[in-house]
């Protein structure tokens, strides 16, 4: 935790990448699941690389509508929180039938929702976390493209039983003002603080983490 904020940084496919980010004190530690993600890490090579990651941090499975034998392999390589994108019309017994194989609590819900549909009330039935990424209509997460920030306050506001995760174009150079303006407790990183999709920059990494710190400070540059 950095100053009162969570961060997750996601996308990684690397050990140096990993062993910064532990460095750095991230609290989640993001592996991308999904084959047709640029920063896709396979789960054969995830448990290869298990061995040699840190302890300390906790370890998400970002995957896309899993099926139930799918969503079971992944919870035997032993992650910690299970991350779902999905579309937002994804029927309820599905969304319950993930809340029910992996733990209510170690659900994140990530739905793919356009600016102009309301967060569906079996999102928050079925996951105490929610993820809100920007909506672009050719995928699930990842564009690098901001948000909607005060949308997420709003949704913050109004759902406090929950907890919000914010992602979605996050940078060192606007985290300050987006921690202002979504009023978010808990971040997610992956595109703004790489070289290339899936290889991480150390410098933004640090430079992300020090904003953060000095937005939550106020400390001057």
């Amino acid at each position: 935790m950095i100053d009162g904020i969570r961060l997750k940084f996601c996308g990684l496919t690397t050990l140096v990448d990993v062993e910064m980010a532990d460095r750095l004190g991230v609290d989640f530690l993001g592996f991308i699941l999904y084959a047709k993600s640029p920063r896709y890490l396979s789960l054969r090579q995830y448990v290869d690389m298990s061995p040699r990651l840190p302890d300390g941090r906790k370890r998400v499975a970002v995957m896309v509508e899993p099926t139930e034998a799918e969503l079971a392999e992944v919870q035997a390589a032993g992650f910690a929180r299970f991350q779902v994108h999905h579309r937002w019309e994804v029927e309820a017994e599905v969304l319950k039938g993930w809340s029910e194989q992996v733990g209510r609590d170690r659900l994140w819900l990530a739905p793919k929702l356009p600016p102009e549909r309301d967060l569906p009330s079996a999102v928050l039935d079925a996951t105490a976390t929610v993820l809100a990424d920007t909506y672009h209509r050719g995928g699930f997460g990842g564009s690098g493209r901001t948000g909607d920030w005060a949308r997420f306050a709003r949704l913050q506001r109004e759902n406090p039983e929950h907890l919000w995760i914010l992602a979605g174009g996050l940078t060192p150079g606007n985290v300050g003002s987006v921690l202002d303006q979504s009023e978010a407790k808990f971040i997610d990183v992956s595109s703004g603080i790489e070289a290339a999709p899936g290889i991480k920059d150390h410098g933004k990494m640090k430079a992300l983490v020090l904003a953060v710190h000095r937005a939550r400070t106020g400390e001057v540059k």
